[in-house]
């Protein structure tokens, strides 16, 4: 590397830092205390950094800059940080500890963050830092590994509070405070019957304004919602946005409780799917930004190829009207502008529905209604921007022809971008594929191909 490429590196570590507890002048200070060893310096500065911001200086560090710092702070990180990180750096973290070093950091944390942390390393990685933690620790560790991928098993913690309804309030907070195997955080106090299924919950606000003779039974909530295992953590994520829970239990084929998903893991789960249906749209990965070169190039290249291939339709297209744009050059000049507003008309309906079913605010109940609406906004803006491009055509070429034929295909293509902003991601969700995924691809298609032959064929057909 040379000077120029490293000033340059240095400077995205410590840009990469603003508006973040990590300010660019930690960055830079343990920057140059590791380029000149001063380890010292870097345990003292790393010591007072939250789990996050340690997480994200390892990610503005290259791969030389993550060894030394890992060497220098030594069994300093904590071990949240590990759950903070995205996962090439997570894996390469793992490399340079070792499956020692990370089985004693999975042991500190809670049982969700930790099968979070083993879910993203290999199964070969898996099994040797399995294998050095203790029995009972491992246990529920595999068990939380054992279910299916975004599930509510996976996210879940096994850690909660749970008590009779007969039991008075003093009975119960002599337990809280007696007990040694409580959860670190809890919101909620969960009340079973002889059979240990959830029947109720007492939020911790109301539980310590009651005074102590009182039933726990009394003062419940009753009829809880409830999780099971294998539910999708969408599903799980739409419910407790849906009922505003601060958790809720998780409950087995008999109804027996056997954990609870807490708020900020579904905090968690709704920024990732956000995130995840806007790199899908655009055909890039969350964690583009530490993956190498080659591996980011091949994922972007596949979606690229689509790409490619619908403009060469869209050129097909073209190819069928080369006569005609021989002899109307303008509309050569002016073809781009319809198939551009289209796609752009088409974009916003695509945002609007994508999330509208993520959230379940589209669905089969509301959709023709939706779909009625979205074509009545075409109608409207294909009308006035018809009138403006057909002005501006006037005004530009001298032709009211001109301008009469790219305002007819700018109404066709308004109408044809929302009914396709809409209809697609519905289609797509009918037939079990997430619309984040290809709608862009199907909506660039047919805006492009529909707003060229538009023009194009009202322009041979009125202009010749």
């Amino acid at each position: 590397m040379n000077e120029r490429d490293s000033v340059a590196e240095e400077e995205d570590e410590e840009e990469g830092a603003e508006g973040r507890g990590l300010t660019p002048d930690i960055v830079r200070e343990i920057r140059v205390a590791l380029d000149d060893e001063r380890f010292g310096e870097v345990r003292e500065q790393f010591a007072g950094l939250h789990a996050a911001d340690q997480a994200d200086l390892f990610e503005l560090f290259d791969r030389d800059r993550r060894q030394k710092l890992l060497e220098a702070i030594g069994a300093r990180l904590d071990p949240e940080a590990l759950a903070e990180l995205e996962r090439p750096v997570r894996d390469a973290l793992v490399e340079m500890l070792g499956p020692k070093r990370v089985a004693e950091a999975v042991a500190e944390l809670n049982e969700d963050d930790a099968v979070y942390v083993l879910d993203a390393l290999s199964e070969e990685q898996q099994k040797a830092v399995l294998a050095a933690v203790a029995e009972d620790i491992r246990r529920p560790l595999e068990e939380g590994l054992a279910f299916g991928e975004d599930t509510a098993g996976r996210l879940m913690q096994r850690d909660f509070v749970a008590v009779p309804a007969y039991w008075s309030m003093g009975q119960v907070i002599d337990y809280l405070r007696s007990a040694e195997d409580l959860p670190d955080e809890f919101y909620s106090i969960y009340v079973i019957d002889p059979a240990f299924r959830p029947i109720g919950w007492v939020p911790l606000d109301r539980a310590m304004r009651t005074k102590r003779p009182i039933r726990i039974g009394d003062i419940m909530e009753a009829d809880p919602v409830v999780f099971r295992p294998e539910m999708d953590v969408e599903d799980v994520a739409y419910e407790v946005r849906q009922y505003d829970l601060t958790s809720a239990p998780v409950v087995d084929e008999s109804g027996r409780m056997i954990g609870v998903i807490m708020v900020d893991d579904i905090l968690d789960v709704v920024e990732e799917e956000a995130e995840e249906d806007l790199f899908q749209i655009s055909g890039v990965r969350e964690d583009d930004l530490n993956r190498s070169v080659f591996r980011t190039t091949r994922t972007r290249f596949s979606w690229l190829v689509i790409n490619l291939v619908t403009a060469i339709l869209a050129s097909v297209v073209i190819g069928f009207f080369d006569a005609t744009i021989e002899q109307v050059v303008a509309l050569a000049v002016l073809m781009p502008i319809v198939a551009s507003m289209g796609g752009n008309a088409g974009t916003q309906t695509l945002a609007i529905a994508v999330r509208a079913l993520g959230t379940k605010d589209l669905t089969a109940a509301n959709a023709m209604r939706q779909v009625s609406k979205e074509l009545l906004v075409g109608v409207l803006n294909g009308i006035a921007f018809a009138i403006l491009i057909g002005l501006a055509t006037y005004v530009w070429f001298s032709d009211p022809i001109l301008g009469g034929v790219i305002a007819a295909a700018m109404v066709l293509n308004m109408i044809i971008a929302g009914l396709a902003g809409i209809l697609i991601p519905l289609g797509l969700d009918k037939a079990g594929v997430d619309p984040a995924v290809s709608s862009a691809v199907f909506l660039t298609t047919v805006t492009d191909i529909v707003g060229f032959f538009a023009f194009l064929g009202l322009g041979a057909l009125f202009l010749l």
